[in-house]
């Protein structure tokens, strides 16, 4: 391995590529397999892969497919040991690990299952142990892992090593983290259904792979990411012991890298083009720092910083304190949608036109007044077109028994009215199937079209709250979404038609959106992407000349404060209005307790908006109550940005 390190990298203890997109990083390390395989096959030996689950390697799984069925590579000699199992599933539960790399990846290659390994969930509790040392031996007994991929979880687990687990732990029960749980929650219909065990690989057995691999994809993995590679090993961090590995190394995506000092503050690890997004950035950051206003930095807080270099370039400190407090100021508005009339010069929206044609995409019911909930009453009240878009239907995450309450709340009225009431026969076949449903089958489809009705009735009392009429509202049930289900969506033509179609339809003056940093194999991710396709398919169209696209974010995390490119203040009363819209989404509300990373949505989005409002007033501006922002997404719409680019 190169042990060359860059100046931008001397922080960094593993090496890490950033890749352009999670697509982009699947294809290289798949043809690296593939390499691999084929090197192993031509001297006559097996290659043995450690295997991950979740999100994150789908798109790895989806490359080795193609190679095979595309390229000719061949799976008969290759041995496979994935990480982990949840312990008290059976092989047949749909979200054992043992049926997603089936159906994920192994029933589409030539692998022989006699190859196939992954831990068992089943074995009686007096029997794990044994089963676990058998587990190591057989990986032994193959040669040891060639190759182990590994994906890090939001507690910095790999496999299900949860905090606490040891440099030198083994094959073994584990007791899974509260967070790990709640990330599980859609996949398993409810927290309440997420084991509270598993089995996993240890770390000491992850580090005797011969060569490591870990994937990254998307802005909720940036924090512990940048930890694992950056602080010192420990056992609260298992991911941080891969640094004393002698071949591992991370590939991941802008947003996952985000957080990376070389990426957020790359001033202090080297010098850098100190171009004015980066100066802005960097002052902000500055006055974070030494708790200051920005008017009252001096040219020591620079020096003592690492920051003398961009006095040299844009001091003195007065001048840029001024120039960096000015375009903060710009990026206030109480008009989202332009002010008439008004000199837009330091406006972050034009003027004209007035009224304009504004389409928000939502990709669930919910995310609409979550992430813009104010803005989006501001926007009608001010007398805009303001059309709402529900990319998907949203009814995966819709709890079995919400769809029971309704359908007994039918039911009743079946009974207490005097003929068969509409939709009573249909109550009860929901009802039937409900009852008959065995715990985490599928829904079949007339389960599903209940749960899509209790959220577009959720997202019409909601908007109402907003003053959105009901013939403004859109539900364009993807057929990505509704015809696909958690880690198993694929984009295809349909989608990204029934999008230009809306778009040629309604010629937009502004378009909101958001998912631009969100894991790509999420909800809000694969919504995101359609959109940038449909604006890639339409930008020949003369309507989009006049149109900007501004992104919103979900409640669990704001723009980087020198981002935010528009900052749309709230009053208490609008905040409050925006929380009871919240609140309409019921379906959806939190059943675990308040806790760190546990606050209900409503919560979420509470918090942010009023932390928000608390760093500009901690910068030297105004005060208020609470701040939604946003970020404008470049005009050719065609790149991913990094958070802090």
């Amino acid at each position: 391995m190169n042990s060359y390190t860059p100046e931008s990298q001397q922080r960094e203890r593993i090496p890490t590529e950033i890749c352009s997109d999670a697509e982009a990083g699947c294809l290289r390390l798949a043809g690296e397999i593939a390499a691999l395989i084929r090197k192993n096959d031509k001297a006559g030996r097996s290659t043995v892969l450690g295997l991950a689950t979740g999100s994150t390697p789908v798109r790895l799984y989806r490359q080795l497919i193609r190679l095979h069925r595309e390229e000719g590579l061949s799976f008969r000699r290759v041995i496979t040991f994935n990480l982990d199992e949840y312990y008290g599933l059976p092989r047949t539960h749909p979200e054992s690990y043992w049926r997603f790399m089936h159906e994920q990846l192994f029933n589409h290659i030539d692998i022989p299952p006699e190859n196939v390994n992954v831990p068992d969930g089943t074995v009686p509790r007096g029997e794990v142990f044994e089963s676990c040392r058998k587990y190591e031996q057989k990986i032994r007994d193959a040669g040891g892992l060639d190759l182990q991929v590994l994906g890090i979880g939001r507690t910095g687990h790999v496999g299900f090593n949860e905090p606490g687990s040891g440099r030198d732990s083994r094959t073994r029960l584990v007791t899974l983290d509260n967070l790990t749980r709640r990330d599980a929650a859609r996949d398993f219909l409810g927290e309440a259904n997420v084991p509270h065990h598993a089995i996993t690989m240890g770390v000491g057995t992850i580090l005797e792979a011969r060569e490591i691999v870990l994937l990254a994809w998307g802005e909720a993995k940036a924090r512990v990411l940048a930890a694992a590679v950056e602080q010192p090993p420990a056992d609260s961090l298992p991911a941080s012991f891969l640094q004393g590995h002698p071949a591992v190394r991370f590939l991941v995506d802008a947003a996952a890298a985000s957080e990376l000092t070389r990426v957020k503050h790359p001033w202090l690890v080297g010098s850098v083009d100190w171009t004015p997004a980066l100066a802005r950035r960097a002052v902000v950051w500055l006055a974070q720092q030494v708790r200051k206003p920005v008017l009252k930095l001096l040219e020591e807080h620079y020096s003592e910083h690492g920051m003398a270099e961009l006095l040299i370039e844009q001091g003195p400190a007065y001048q840029l304190n001024i120039r960096i407090f000015n375009e903060l100021q710009h990026t206030i508005t109480g008009w989202p949608g332009g002010k008439p009339n008004a000199d837009d010069t330091h406006r972050p929206e034009r003027a004209a036109p007035h009224p304009k044609r504004v389409v928000v995409f939502s990709p669930e019911p919910s995310d609409d007044v979550l992430g813009m909930g104010g803005t989006l009453r501001r926007l009608v009240e001010q007398g805009h077109e303001v059309t709402i878009i529900y990319q998907t239907s949203g009814n995966l995450a819709v709890p079995d028994e919400e769809a029971a309450m309704a359908t007994d709340l039918m039911l009743e009225l079946s009974r207490s009215a005097s003929g068969q009431p509409a939709g009573a026969e249909f109550a009860r076949k929901v009802h039937g199937q409900l009852g008959a449903k065995a715990a985490y089958d599928s829904d079949p489809d007339e389960i599903r079209r209940l749960k899509g009705l209790i959220r577009r009735g959720e997202a019409r009392a909601a908007l109402k709250i907003c003053t959105v009429e009901p013939g403004q509202i859109r539900f364009a049930d993807l057929p990505f979404y509704e015809k696909g289900r958690y880690r198993q969506f694929r984009i295809g033509d349909a989608d990204v038609a029934a999008v230009v179609a809306l778009l040629r339809e309604l010629k937009p003056h502004q378009v909101f959106a958001t998912g631009e940093l969100d894991d790509p194999n999420s909800v809000a991710g694969i919504c995101f992407e359609i959109i940038r396709q449909a604006l890639a398919v339409t930008r020949a169209d003369a309507w989009t000349k006049d149109c900007r696209v501004w992104l919103y974010r979900s409640p669990a995390k704001e723009w980087e404060t020198a981002e935010i490119e528009m900052a749309v203040p709230l009053s208490p009363r609008e905040l409050a209005w925006k929380i009871q819209a919240i609140y309409h989404h019921k379906s959806q509300r939190s059943q675990s307790p308040v806790g760190a990373d546990l606050q209900e949505a409503w919560q979420q989005a509470e918090m942010r908006n009023r932390a928000t409002a608390k760093i500009y007033d901690q910068l030297g501006l105004a005060e208020y109550e609470a701040i939604e922002a946003f970020r404008r997404l470049p005009a050719e719409g065609s790149q991913r940005r990094p958070a802090g680019r």
